[in-house]
């Protein structure tokens, strides 16, 4: 797929309307699906177009239908139109089909320009060593922030004077704040990098031999070790989505996973996978500290960190290289 033709443009600005429609969080569940897929069809010795065409490309992919666009047109409805269904741009989980048709408008073109973001990123140095996916959401959902809300990346000033910039007043602001205390987020953390790297690991076995082979791509023999712990964390958040009270909470564990997976490919180390899955956890924990709490719409805390966790990474592996 040329990432600059029309049809991909089109299919892009189509796939920014269906996310938008969903909402942000169910959308970005289906993309966790298609990876999960796509990386199903990959280890059966299959074509990636379903991986890294659909469930992280143009079409659906988490920096545009598959999260962003529907953040976009969340706080698009909430800040300029004024009829997100739960009036915050800090809700997306709740579908926007209920709004109206400039809000999905508003999402399909969002999609499109985070589809340009990414074109742009990975030709900049040291920039493209990051996630830059990941750093695409994080642009939208702070340009939109800034463009519809006229608020800053760190958020509302009142509230940073009333409570404290990287204070959370007894998790009471907190993002998942179920899962925010540092011991239990240490413990589950340890916990997701152990499984994310032995994942990463035996999927890296089965699929190095078939890439040797010429039965798949290379890119497609990285991309499945790295990133199908991520989509089963992605797609757990339906609980999230369609729970209620306890039941709805469940962790976010995307961010710790696909960092781990990382580590174990770059140092093949499974126990130290589940080290940085605990420093990705208390990562992640500080973006929300630092962008999330206090804004007005949702800055994906797993997409900083991913983002930062990913370009230190790589940098210690290229300087140990």
């Amino acid at each position: 797929m040329e990432a600059w033709s029309l049809n991909t443009l089109l299919i892009c600005f189509g796939g920014g309307i269906v996310g938008t429609a969903l909402g942000g969080l169910f959308a970005f569940i289906i993309c966790g699906l298609i990876v999960l897929l796509g990386c199903v069809v990959v280890l059966t010795g299959g074509s990636d177009v379903l991986l890294l065409q659909y469930g992280l490309g143009a079409v659906f992919g988490p920096h545009v239908g598959g999260f962003t666009a529907g953040v976009i047109g969340g706080t698009y409805a909430a800040g300029v139109k004024k009829n997100h269904p739960s009036e915050a741009a800090k809700d997306i989980l709740s579908p926007l089909i209920d709004t109206s048709w400039d809000v999905l408008l508003v999402g399909g073109l969002g999609s499109v320009v985070c589809h340009i973001i990414l074109q742009g990123l990975v030709k900049i140095p040291v920039i493209n060593m990051s996630d830059c996916i990941a750093l695409t959401v994080v642009i939208g959902c702070m340009g939109s922030r800034l463009l519809f809300l006229q608020e800053a990346p760190w958020g509302n000033s009142e509230s940073i004077k009333k409570i404290g910039w990287l204070k959370t007043d007894n998790y009471s602001i907190s993002w998942l704040g179920w899962m925010s205390p540092p011991d239990r987020l240490i413990v589950f953390s340890f916990g997701v990098g152990l499984f994310s790297a032995s994942l990463a690991h035996s999927t890296k076995g089965v699929l190095d031999p078939l890439a040797a082979a010429g039965t798949i791509s290379a890119a497609g023999a990285f991309v499945v070790p790295l990133i199908m712990s991520w989509s089963i964390a992605a797609i757990t958040l339906i609980a999230v989505n369609l729970g209620t009270g306890a039941i709805q909470k469940f962790p976010a564990w995307h961010c710790q996973s696909i960092l781990a997976a990382l580590a174990y490919l770059h140092f093949g180390s499974i126990l130290l996978g589940a080290i940085v899955g605990v420093l990705a956890a208390l990562l992640q924990e500080l973006m929300a500290r630092m962008f999330y709490n206090h804004g007005s719409n949702h800055v994906d805390p797993p997409a900083c960190a991913i983002t930062t966790g990913t370009l230190i990474l790589n940098i210690i592996n290229k300087l140990g290289g």
